[in-house]
């Protein structure tokens, strides 16, 4: 049966059959007015009576537009199956928004029995909404769609709304960012709300113009909701989130962040009403203070185990209420919270709330301090990962005194805390004499390479990682040390460490006993040929990751010596290196059968001699970079892209081609 449109006015129309038809791909927009998805051909454009089809018919008196939203709402709801609704969502801006305020429990169900054709048809629900990329992806076994940018649109949701109906609706949608002149309202969001029941995760990533009223639709209609993200939402207040947590009692992950609108009731309402909450994150909300922070904790789940409090007005008393409170907690993230001192830190692990802690980052908190430190160590017995970051008042002691106290620490993680200095790493190395897995400094400058008289100091028989980047006061003289100390190291990263030299870093590979398995030395500026080769003869055969990238000093050499032993080696990077045709050569001919991924960036001496023995690494190859490789001609290139079809390989300037 021929459709006619008429839409204020507009007087083109079409077949609702042609129109909509599967092989629809063009989304015609007329003004603001009308929105059509039809066959690529010209529309006809009618001012009198027509014959279509052999019918006779009267531009003005028969358009279906002239009903009333009522009838049209009714139509639509009697429409025998998702088909025909998406069929029915083509035509226009004003039917498809109209078809997405259907809740799916209003869809008139015949009980007449279908014909096979008609349930088959049903089944297969060829879906015209794609006209406008409504593809889902089906991730955890739920209908999934994400919108980013300028395709995140109220019309958007709306055709995911009535595409995803018959299905059941979405499972998870995220929205990032949003259109600036047509952006995602509280009208997409009740749409979803509308046709997708089921929804289990919404996240709302800057979207301005998304508030309170979408969020009551979502509380309304969405009672299986389990996470809940929002981030940049400036429209949104305690009234959509208290209603969001009075009516889905089964969230279990909330995320609050820059929302400038939500406050201490929010809080209060989501430690009344989820008693399945098991993950909470509240960053930069100013209006969310002690208050809140007291009235969560306090009457949180039994269940709650993941918190995370960043840049929030917060003060001693709300550290003193976790760590009253956080029974259940197991990881705990703290950061920018400049309104806490000594005393609630202290009072965090006084307390003794926190007996099945884990894990625990501090970040940017003055008040953190050796004696604070310490009293975490104490009162969090279970806690096995701890990371420390811009914490400028912690020194030596304390971080000798927190190891001492912590029994079961496994890894710690040291990040621009500049009060440490060598005494103190080495003080916590051999004090963690049966526990200490994995230590890592970052960018600690108060570090410094001296030759110092050490006591005899217990060695860590445990430590397996040791990470030490961008120190640039460590040197050959404490890796000598640290090396002594580490007798069981599996990986080993001492990136940026530019002042180290062949003789502190062989002394370390001297003193490993088991054999390194993943090694980064990468922009170590005054390493040779001489290290790589101790290297590789000392722990070739148990050695797979290797990254040398900015090791200038690095010869031929070097490959060949790798070459020779490494047998277990299935990542090399080399990039920026002195290296020529004769390296890769003898790295082709060496005892590589697992090479997996090669990093040649940069290793501007490489020419189309290399071709021959990159196709024999290739055997193996999955990824292979020469970028910046400039004496390999185009044409080489292309004949290795023909030769290794099955590898990846990144060549040219700076942009990536896979084959």
């Amino acid at each position: 049966m021929p459709t006619v449109i008429n839409y204020r006015g507009d007087n083109e129309f079409y077949s609702a059959g042609s129109a909509c038809s599967a092989d629809s791909a063009l989304f015609y927009s007329s003004g603001s007015n009308v929105d059509v998805y039809g066959p690529s051909r010209k529309r006809a454009r009618i001012s009198s009576s027509f014959d279509f089809d052999g019918l006779m018919f009267a531009e003005r008196k028969s358009s279906i537009e002239i009903l009333p939203d009522e009838c049209l709402f009714e139509i639509f709801r009697h429409l025998p199956g998702g088909q025909e609704r998406s069929a029915a969502a083509c035509v226009s801006k004003h039917w498809l928004m109209l078809l997405s305020s259907i809740r799916n429990s209003e869809i008139y169900h015949c009980k007449s029995t279908q014909t096979e054709q008609e349930v088959c048809a049903s089944t297969q629900d060829i879906e015209m909404i794609s006209a406008i990329e409504t593809k889902e992806d089906v991730c955890d076994g739920y209908l999934t769609r994400c919108l980013e940018g300028k395709k995140a649109t109220d019309l958007r949701l709306a055709a995911i709304a009535v595409g995803t109906a018959t299905r059941g609706g979405l499972g998870k949608l995220s929205i990032r960012g949003s259109n600036s002149s047509r952006g995602v309202t509280d009208i997409g969001l009740a749409a979803i709300a509308h046709g997708c029941p089921s929804l289990r995760v919404l996240s709302l990533w800057n979207v301005p113009f998304t508030g309170d009223e979408g969020l009551l639709k979502i509380a309304k209609e969405c009672h299986l909701l389990e996470k809940l993200d929002l981030c940049e939402c400036p429209s949104v207040s305690d009234k959509g989130l208290i209603a969001v947590a009075e009516n889905c009692p089964n969230l279990t992950a909330i995320t609050i962040e820059s929302c400038p609108k939500i406050g201490n009731e929010s809080l209060k309402a989501i430690g009344r009403c989820c008693p399945n909450l098991q993950s909470i994150t509240v960053k930069n909300c100013p209006l969310i203070g002690d208050q809140g922070v007291a009235n969560l904790l306090s009457s949180a789940s039994a269940v709650l185990s993941k918190v995370k409090f960043q840049a929030l007005s917060i003060t001693d008393f709300s550290l003193a209420v976790i760590g009253h409170y956080g029974k259940a907690i197991t990881n705990l993230v703290l950061g920018g919270l400049q309104g806490v001192s000594q005393k609630g830190f202290w009072a965090l692990g006084s307390a003794g709330g926190l007996q099945c802690l884990e894990s625990l980052l501090i970040a940017s908190c003055r008040g953190t301090t050796d004696v604070s430190l310490e009293a975490i160590g104490k009162g969090c017995p279970n806690l096995k990962q701890m990371s420390l970051k811009k914490c400028c008042f912690v020194s030596d002691s304390g971080l000798v005194a927190f190891v001492k106290a912590s029994g079961s620490l496994k890894g710690l993680h040291l990040e621009e805390c500049n009060r440490i200095t060598q005494f103190g790493i080495l003080g916590a190395i051999s004090n963690c004499v049966s526990k200490l897995k994995s230590l890592a400094l970052v960018k600690c400058m108060g570090i410094k390479d001296l030759v110092l008289e050490t006591p005899v100091l217990s060695r860590c028989e445990s430590l397996h990682s040791l990470t030490i980047q961008n120190c640039l006061g460590f040197g050959s003289a404490s890796l000598a040390v640290v090396g002594k100390l580490c007798p069981h190291l599996h990986h080993l990263d001492l990136s940026g460490l530019c002042t180290i030299t062949d003789d502190g870093l062989l002394s370390l590979l001297e003193s490993c006993e088991d054999g390194l398995v993943k090694v980064n030395l990468s922009n170590c500026l005054n390493l040779t040929d001489k290290v790589v080769a101790s290297l590789a003869r000392l722990h070739g055969e148990t050695l797979e990751v290797l990254n040398l990238t900015g090791c200038r000093k690095l010869t031929d050499a070097s490959l060949s010596s790798i070459g020779d032993n490494c047998s277990l080696l299935n990542d090399l990077d080399i990039s920026k290196c002195s290296i020529s045709d004769a390296g890769v050569a003898a790295l082709s001919g060496g005892v590589q059968h697992n090479l997996q991924i090669l990093s040649l960036s940069g290793c501007s001496n490489l020419s189309n001699k290399s071709m021959l023995s990159l196709e024999k690494l290739g055997k193996t190859l999955v990824g292979l970079n020469i970028q910046q490789c400039n004496l390999i001609s185009s044409s080489a290139i292309e004949q290795l892209l023909e030769n290794l079809w099955r590898c990846d390989i990144l060549y040219g300037a700076n942009a990536p081609v896979l084959i």
